[in-house]
């Protein structure tokens, strides 16, 4: 998976999975079980465990990475349909919503969340933002590797300059001690051995960084790593419920649904919206044409106009 480039998350998932098969079969090898074990495992999670239909898809692909790629075994045709996935519209906050959740906050969770809400992005894709991948200049920020291994430029609210500012120059100061220590932010790949001193510079430090140390899980160097994501996670749902935000089912990703419905109702092309999500294809942001009841910009219903 490495050779290939997966994310560590990938990784964990498809362990995972492949662990629950070798289980379920009493621990014997995968390369004496085959297409009948899988058939009866995938069965299994939907009757027995009643995953979700995403969920029973993972492990799908676990375990045909694990035939195909790794045993050299391909499974070809199971004969195995998993039920579809129906549509489900995203839970979307009002601008009101979102200004009452984030009074709650403070100063740290704020920016992590207004980020969120003001550029389009993911959790992972926020905390894993370095100082350098920020243009207030331009008003724009670089989301590097997200999701499908891609990079992609967004927009940036010149109304967090003065915040985004004030938390470089902290994160700075904590790489400048880190240094002193011989410590440094985690690279990526393998960049600290071509550039060994590259944790000493300043625009590779995490705007985010962890409190405490932690060991690179492919290097096994000493490291300061970005914010855990359970750390914003936590500080959203207080901050849900000391506001009068109430029946929403709110998470980190609502702010990046919102952040796309209210730029296609404020008339924005779904284009831009697109390139704005990193979508690959412009039918997973026709998504949220339907959040607000209108496919096209401006269309109205027909008892409007009598």
């Amino acid at each position: 998976m490495r050779v290939r480039g997966y994310s560590l998350k990938t990784e964990k998932s498809y362990i995972h999975w492949i662990k629950r098969f070798i289980y379920f079969n009493n621990k014997q090898h995968p390369k004496d079980l085959g297409v009948h074990e899988v058939r009866c495992f995938l069965s299994s999670l939907a009757n027995d465990h009643h995953v979700a239909i995403n969920t029973q898809k993972c492990a799908l692909n676990a375990l045909a990475f694990l035939y195909n790629k790794v045993l050299e075994q391909p499974l070809g045709n199971i004969g195995f349909t998993h039920a579809k996935q129906g549509r489900r519209l995203p839970c979307v906050l009002t601008a009101n919503e979102v200004k009452n959740i984030l009074d709650q906050m403070n100063s740290r969770d704020h920016l992590i969340f207004s980020l969120l809400y003001g550029s389009g992005l993911r959790i992972s894709e926020c905390l894993r933002l370095r100082i350098q991948d920020l243009n207030l200049n331009s008003s724009s920020l670089t989301v590097r590797c997200s999701k499908g291994n891609k990079d992609r430029v967004t927009i940036l609210s010149q109304k967090l300059a003065e915040s985004i500012n004030h938390f470089c120059e902290q994160a700075i100061k904590i790489q400048r001690i880190d240094n002193d220590k011989g410590l440094g932010p985690s690279l990526p790949m393998a960049l600290g051995r071509k550039y060994p001193n590259a944790f000493r510079q300043t625009g590779w430090m995490y705007l985010f960084p962890s409190i405490g140390y932690c060991y690179h899980p492919n290097t096994g160097e000493l490291c300061r790593h970005h914010l855990h994501d359970s750390v914003p996670r936590k500080a959203l749902q207080k901050a849900v419920n000391l506001s009068n935000v109430r029946g929403k089912r709110v998470n980190c990703h609502t702010f990046r649904h919102s952040f796309a419905t209210h730029l296609l109702q404020a008339g924005r092309d779904i284009r831009t919206v697109q390139e704005l999500l990193g979508h690959n294809d412009v039918s997973t942001t026709q998504i949220y044409t339907h959040v607000i009841g209108q496919h096209f910009a401006g269309t109205l219903s027909p008892f409007d106009l009598l």
